[in-house]
């Protein structure tokens, strides 16, 4: 279990939050809602720090980082109970999608920010340039607020932060109000791991903590909902400060008529169920060509019905945990209602569970289509809606007919034509044959198009977000005056039209 230090003086003064464990409904503890005084006392502190941390340099910031690596993989237990403990999901979600990426990302940043960040030598083709030193360097932005969502919150919520501090910045991470007990336990590993005081701060609070933090810092990462996110972006628009978006899905499965079945169907109802279906990347509409549709049915329905739910208990006790957010368990009755209001037919599941906690049943949907929300809203639950369409083209309109762009999948023997199909869908991640493990790839960017986001975590584009860019021209050896400088003269300038001339004039006419 996390320490939290600021939790008697919370509920002294009846400011703070109540932290439950939604399998259970039992509060776990309380953490403090921080006023917009003090993120600003936290933003100065962490502004004081920066510096010295962006001055030790990469090869000492790598240190801190290995130590961190081998901290998660040494406490993995501990870890793992906090987060089941607030997130409600179960042992294995939080092992592999959570310890198994934070353990990674440790190293992947230790040893890559160097490379991303490196000074670049340029070259250019303009004679007034010619004989000088051309670089390009990335600087630290400074501080870097995040703020992180419920359902991830080691992996999409501190995840964030690793780039950040290896780029050089100090961070105050803003965890959901629902689940930033696994936040606080990351910020005690870091002090165990040497992380200089001030680098890394945990500002717990709710929505108005998260206003007064986009106001301090000079970035901001938010994951979340679309409709937060716009919020996020008008506030950053007040002060200029840039952002990183990722922010909601829809994402598609189209199953072809030549797709292995039985790896399609694994696959459906796995990242569609796992984590409780609250995965941003999560499969959350089929299309399949009609040929294989009612097999494919058949193979899903079968899978689903099968699985087990309820609290985790240890590695191996269940399949499927809790809702994690106490709203999002209306959504997704509400969904899963109005499709069968408008004619669709529930094959397993449909309803929320009964008993303590917040259980919502693994829930298989068909005679779907775009009218009803469950099609065309984010559910962000353990549904799976499965629709007939008559062949790829249909599936890919269908696909493409969504405000969201985020990660999509394409199913077929013939990946050639998987590919080409992949590449016409309207998404920031494809997979052919495979779903959500291009996230584990952290040498791609990951990133939404359209209403999905804006930028990219992972890759180089996902540590250079954190910093800022940095044009040096360095002259070495130069006469006096360049021939361009004052006074003019009619010579010099005729000579110059000359050469514009000669150098660019050559072009090819139509």
């Amino acid at each position: 279990m996390a320490s939290v230090e600021q939790a008697p003086a919370a509920e002294q003064n009846g400011t703070g939050i109540p932290v439950e464990n939604p399998a259970t409904g039992q509060t776990i503890t309380t953490v403090p809602t921080l006023s917009a005084d003090e993120v600003k006392a936290l933003v100065a502190r962490a502004r004081a720090a920066q510096p010295a941390w962006d001055a030790i340099g990469f090869e000492e910031r790598g240190r801190v980082l290995r130590r961190a690596q081998k901290w998660v993989t040494d406490n993995a237990d501990r870890i793992i109970e906090t987060i089941v403990s607030e997130t409600g999901k179960t042992y294995e979600d939080a092992q592999l999608a959570e310890i198994m990426y934070a353990a990674a990302a440790f190293g992947f940043w230790a040893k890559e920010a160097p490379k991303f960040l490196a000074d670049e030598p340029m070259k250019s083709a303009n004679p007034l340039v010619k004989g000088k030193r051309l670089v390009v360097r990335y600087a630290p932005v400074g501080v870097v607020g995040v703020i992180g969502p419920w359902n991830f919150p080691l992996t999409n919520s501190f995840g964030d932060c690793i780039p950040a501090l290896a780029a050089g910045n100090a961070v105050i991470l803003k965890p959901s109000e629902v689940t930033p007990l696994t936040s606080l336990l990351m910020a005690e590993g870091l002090r165990a791991c040497g992380l200089p005081d001030g680098v890394f701060q945990v500002a717990t609070g709710d929505g108005a903590t998260g206003a007064a933090l986009i106001d301090e810092v000079d970035f901001i990462m938010f994951t979340g909902s679309t409709k937060t996110g716009r919020k996020v972006m008008e506030r950053a628009a007040r002060t200029l400060t840039p952002v990183g978006l990722e922010l909601g899905g829809k994402d598609p499965m189209i199953v072809l008529a030549d797709a292995d079945l039985e790896r399609a169907a694994n696959a459906a109802a796995y990242y569609s169920m796992n984590n409780g279906g609250q995965v941003c990347i999560s499969i959350e509409r089929v299309y399949v060509e009609a040929p294989v549709y009612d097999q494919f049915v058949a193979k899903v329905t079968d899978k689903v019905r099968a699985l087990r739910q309820g609290r985790s208990s240890g590695p191996g006790s269940v399949d499927v945990g809790a809702v994690t957010f106490p709203p999002q368990l209306d959504i997704i009755d509400a969904h899963v209602r109005d499709a069968v209001d408008k004619g669709a037919r529930v094959l397993t599941g449909g309803r929320a569970a009964a008993g303590p906690g917040m259980f919502y049943e693994p829930t298989v949907l068909v005679d779907v289509d775009h009218t009803m929300s469950c099609m065309t809203e984010e559910t962000f639950g353990p549904t799976l809606p499965i629709m007939k369409v008559g062949d790829a083209e249909e599936a890919l309109r269908l696909a493409n007919d969504s405000p969201y762009g985020l990660q999509a999948s394409v199913w077929t023997k013939d990946t050639r034509r998987g590919e080409a199909l992949a590449r016409r869908v309207e998404a920031g991640a494809v997979c052919v044959n495979d779903a959500q493990v291009n996230y584990t790839a952290l040498e791609l960017p990951m990133g939404g198009w359209k209403t999905s986001g804006l930028g990219t975590r992972h890759g180089a584009a996902g540590i250079r977000k954190y910093t800022k860019q940095q044009t040096l021209l360095v002259t070495r050896l130069a006469g006096k005056r360049d021939p361009h400088m004052f006074p003019y003269s009619r010579r010099v300038t005729g000579l110059i039209g000359k050469l514009t001339k000669l150098l660019y004039g050559r072009g090819k006419r139509d």
